[in-house]
Order: C-alpha cells, then structure tokens, then sequence
C-alpha cells in the first residue's frame, strides 16, 4: 500500500493554483471536472507526493472551516533564506518566522495558503 495524495477544499482556485505552483514549486498533474465541483492535482518535484485541490461549484461565501483535528502540511526546502526572499516576492508573510529547532535538527518556519491552512516549511 502507498500514500496517493491528500484533499482539501479552496474558495478561490486561483489563488490557490498560484500559491502552490508558483511559491511551492507544485506541478499540474491532471484534473477531473465532476458535476459538483472541480479536482485539481498537483505533485512535489519527484511525483511521489500530491495535493488535491478541490473548488466545489457551491463554496459556502466564507469558506471552509478546518477542524481542530487538522495540523499543518510539511515542505522541504534547500535554503530558507532563498524561501524567504520567494515568499516576500509572491507578497507573502510567515505565520512563525523561521526558526532552529535543536530536537528535530531543522530549521523550520509556517506559513498559511489562501484557505488559512497552516503549511511548515523545513530546512534540513
């Protein structure tokens, strides 16, 4: 068994195509038009790991809600530096300024996509 890809519902695609194509380096990788809504599938640079981003045709006016149960996604980055210089260029703000974290040997810092969820970003 393998992990394929995580869902999460946007309100504005666009937006949401733009942050994750353009500040995390995300690829198209196929999309699926269903009566109700619209399935877009974007995959890391290796095409091991995927994000659905779903835009249901009837998106409440304020969005979705995450529960409490979610935390955050995780992406790697080679230089937080040259990360941060990106994210400033896209008009981006960190959530938690990055930061050394001594027990995972990292250092690491959050930020937040168009739809409020939370997204680490670790330098190894």
């Amino acid at each position: 068994m393998r992990f394929l890809h995580v869902m999460i519902r946007v309100k504005d695609l666009e937006k949401s195509l733009d942050f994750y194509t353009k500040l995390l380096d995300m690829n198209m990788v196929r999309t699926i038009m269903l009566e109700d809504a619209a399935l877009y599938f974007l995959s890391d640079e290796d095409g091991q790991t995927q994000i659905e981003l779903t835009a249901n045709f009837d998106t409440p006016e304020n969005g979705y809600e995450n529960g409490n149960a979610f935390g955050h996604f995780a992406f790697e980055v080679d230089s937080m530096d040259e990360f941060t210089k990106k994210l400033h260029a896209h008009g981006y703000e960190y959530l938690y300024e990055p930061f050394y974290m001594r027990e995972a040997g990292s250092k690491i810092a959050f930020i937040k996509d168009p739809d409020g969820n939370e997204i680490e970003i670790i330098e190894k």
